[in-house]
């Protein structure tokens, strides 16, 4: 059945720590595209196995999505998990978890709904699920199946979103953040606040600062231009990449989230700082993977340091009332997994002579049942 070729290999929060998870994610874009346009994939021996393939990297997870020649075939996905990171295949293999056909789609669709987020019903996760499949058309690994796969992740998780109430009084990784940080140095009204990359977790903790009121926000950003358009609308300070001694110098609190695969802050200049700021305390929260600050900061008197794994969905006040919306969304997702389901079997039952097959994907039929 083409349902059994649908599978997932990933990595997330539960199953490696965050110094493991950065390894990951950098070069699965190139490989990803090598092992389509070379199946055979010549570090797994697996001649053909994977016939579309897509990746979804954040914070939280690195997960493969697969439609493959064979039912049960996961080695190659995680020989390129293992070429990503410089690892060995047995290692990641031990950190991994696999998941075939309904089950493999369910998860998307979990995750895309927020269900499988480290913060219950987070928003960013969706719009990162319909970022991927982009990406993997743009790079043209993703074919009719994989992107009918993502559609009804996305389908999900909006429909999650509008019929219930899991997105409402909505966290994220960065609005828990600053509620971190607030727990370590009392109220932020009137505290120093850099916020280190202008992304979308760097403006949502801006948004979230904000919201609590914080007088003193300062701004850093690769493109400066983006920093300054900020500072400029609400009279942030702003500082430049290669001015953060200074501003560390300046601040209480540093939210960092840039999408840098170096170390933004290194720990010598923390020391520096630290050496200058008169015994106050400095707290800092990564976001970032790969981690923007040195986590050897962490042994610097005065210093505190979060990363990814950090981050508690308890210091959300509305996610009690979220958890109350997962069986309505569990629903939704039971709901479109049968819907889908429904389609690929309505394509199995169509004779031959309907059918023109590319590899192992019935193209054809696969376009006459889910139109362009």
């Amino acid at each position: 059945m083409l349902i059994h070729r649908i599978v997932c290999v990933g990595v997330n929060f539960r199953t490696a720590p965050v110094e493991y998870r950065e390894r990951l994610g950098s070069d699965l874009p190139e490989l990803c595209e090598r092992a389509c346009a070379r199946p055979h994939l010549a570090s797994s021996g697996h001649r053909g196995a994977i016939r579309e393939l897509a990746w979804l990297s954040t914070c939280n997870r690195v997960e493969l999505y697969a439609f493959v020649a064979e039912h049960g075939e996961t080695a190659s996905l995680v020989a390129i998990m293992a070429d990503a990171a410089g690892l060995d295949p047995d290692d990641v293999a031990d950190h991994t978890y696999r998941l075939w056909g309904s089950e493999a789609v369910r998860h998307l669709c979990r995750v895309a709904s927020g269900l499988d987020s480290m913060v219950l019903g987070e928003p960013q996760i969706l719009g990162q699920v319909a970022q991927a499949l982009a990406d993997a058309r743009s790079r043209r690994t993703a074919g009719l199946v994989l992107t009918r796969v993502f559609r009804r992740a996305v389908r999900a998780g909006r429909r999650a979103r509008s019929e219930t109430s899991i997105g409402r009084n909505p966290a994220s990784m960065s609005s828990v953040a600053v509620a971190l940080a607030g727990s370590v140095v009392g109220a932020l009204r009137d505290r120093r606040v850099l916020v280190i990359g202008l992304g979308e977790m760097g403006s949502v903790a801006v948004k979230a600062l904000r919201a609590r009121q914080v007088r003193e926000i300062a701004v850093a950003n690769r493109t400066r231009a983006r920093a300054e358009e900020l500072s400029a609308r609400w009279r942030y300070r702003v500082f430049a990449m290669d001015e953060l001694a200074a501003a560390l110098e300046w601040a209480d609190v540093v939210i960092s989230s840039t999408h840098c695969q170096h170390l933004i802050v290194d720990g010598v200049v923390v020391r520096d700082a630290v050496a200058r700021r008169d015994g106050r305390s400095l707290v800092f929260v990564d976001l970032a993977v790969p981690r923007d600050i040195d986590p050897a900061v962490r042994e610097l008197p005065g210093v505190h340091l979060f990363d990814a794994d950090d981050l508690n969905g308890n210091l959300d006040d509305g996610l009690a009332a979220r958890r109350k919306e997962i069986p309505g969304v569990e629903h939704i997702i039971a709901e479109e997994i049968r819907s889908f389901e429904t389609k690929l079997r309505e394509l199995e039952a169509k004779p031959p002579t309907e059918q023109k097959e590319r590899g192992v994907a019935h193209v054809a039929a696969l376009r006459s049942l889910f139109g362009p």
